[in-house]
């Protein structure tokens, strides 16, 4: 049995008088008999917690900074009225309102209330029990149990480079010849004949066409489809460092949603793998229009490891799932030791049967640090920020060497760079 704040003062002041003999509430109530007839009977008319019937329904998914709604129906099946407080019990990053609220379920009738949350992190956000105060009708005692009533909302990336891409897909029909002013492409993909301009390479004309009308004719070209790109994330260590506002892993993953949308777009199959010491997460043969939500999803309860990535078992499971020639987009750190020991060691055995890029998110506190020479702090900030600076380059070139095309750009920069790189490989026929 539960006393209520209404209870304990009723208690105190009928006790007054013996209150030292008898400490306890049980002592007190115990020289009050009127008092202890109406709790108990109070308590005896309160509305049973054990029969309480629980469904959800509601959001399932949400964008994270956005708002989801879960709502509790409440079914009492038994004879008295329930008068209730109800807490509904969540992770504290699900930021829910209101925690606890007041509800009454006449008998043998349900009742609805709605939840709201709006979380703060990536993830699965899980109900975890229903606590349901009922109260008697005047309010001096209350039974009080819990129910499990699970739900899961999952928290899905916010997508925020998603603006950038009706101009990479602009681009993406540029390249393809879909535009009012048709251009020669640079693909490797025959399109269709057009009579010859000023200023067309010559290298483009068709004899053979040309001998059969009385104009001149040229080839135009589009960029090839149905190419195989494979995104590969690194989720160890040094994807668990935050760089602004946000982790470096959150960064590449905002980076290759938006690859994952312009290259399905494109007519390119897209898969995503997650590695560090294990697979993470992977999509794999999805249709075009299925692979954004995929990948959506399983990035969704995806984060960081506080290990060193296994560069071999990385690029033993890249070439598992791409058995033919692809383009490999692997978004990772430029750290110099976790490069030259684990990435560059294995990258022949990459750019021999594929085409590769490597993606890195840098800290744009680097760059203010090199430019901050004001005071004597400021110049040996500047000195060391510089100097982070040249070893970063180091290993890029270390990495173009190999033939790898390289990326490396802030945060809200790194998703419209990689797209960008993307759309130049594909102009230069290397895919």
């Amino acid at each position: 049995m539960a006393l209520t704040g209404r209870t304990a003062l009723l208690a105190a002041l009928g006790s007054l008088p013996v209150g030292i003999l008898a400490p306890s509430w049980t002592g007190m109530l115990a020289v009050n008999a009127p008092l202890s007839l109406a709790i108990l009977c109070d308590y005896a008319m309160a509305a049973p917690v054990r029969t309480l019937r629980f469904t959800r329904s509601g959001d399932t998914s949400v964008r994270l900074g956005d708002g989801a709604d879960v709502q509790l129906t409440v079914t009492n099946p038994s004879r008295r009225r329930l008068r209730a407080q109800l807490r509904d019990a969540w992770p504290p990053s699900s930021t829910q309102t209101p925690s606890r609220q007041d509800l009454t379920v006449p008998a043998g009738e349900r009742r609805r209330i709605t939840t709201a949350l709006r979380p703060t992190r990536r993830g699965d956000n899980r109900a975890e029990r229903v606590t349901v105060r009922s109260y008697g009708p005047l309010g001096l005692a209350a039974r009080q149990g819990n129910h499990e009533v699970p739900w899961t909302v999952r928290v899905l990336p916010p997508f925020t480079s998603r603006k950038h891409l009706p101009s990479r897909l602009a681009r993406l029909r540029e390249l393809d010849g879909r535009t009012s002013v048709l251009t020669r492409g640079e693909g490797t993909e025959f399109d269709s004949l057009r009579e010859y301009v000023p200023g067309d390479d010559t290298r483009s004309i068709d004899w053979r066409a040309t001998a059969r009308q009385t104009t001149v004719a040229v080839r135009t070209w589009r960029p090839e489809r149905d190419r195989h790109i494979l995104i590969v994330l690194d989720t160890g260590r040094t994807s668990a460092g935050r760089v602004g506002d946000v982790p470096r892993l959150d960064a590449s993953m905002d980076a290759a949603l938006l690859l994952t949308a312009l290259a399905s777009r494109a007519g390119d199959r897209v898969d995503l793998l997650a590695y560090d010491r294990r697979l993470r997460a992977q999509v794999q043969g999805r249709s075009a229009s299925d692979v954004l939500p995929a990948v959506v999803d399983a990035l969704a309860p995806l984060e960081p490891e506080l290990v060193e990535t296994d560069a071999r078992g990385l690029a033993a499971t890249a070439l598992a799932r791409a058995p033919r020639r692809s383009l490999i987009v692997l978004l990772t750190g430029l750290d110099a030791a976790p490069t030259e020991e684990g990435l560059l060691p294995v990258l022949p055995r990459l750019t021999q049967r594929h085409t590769v890029l490597v993606a890195s998110v840098a800290d744009p506190h680097i760059a203010r640090m090199a430019a901050n020479r004001g005071t004597l702090d400021g110049v040996y900030e500047a000195a060391a920020a510089t100097q982070a600076q040249a070893q970063r380059l180091r290993t890029g070139e270390q990495l173009q060497r190999h033939g790898v095309t390289v990326v490396d750009a802030t945060p809200d920069n790194l998703a419209p760079a990689l797209a960008d790189a993307y759309l130049a490989l594909k102009a230069a026929g290397r895919l």
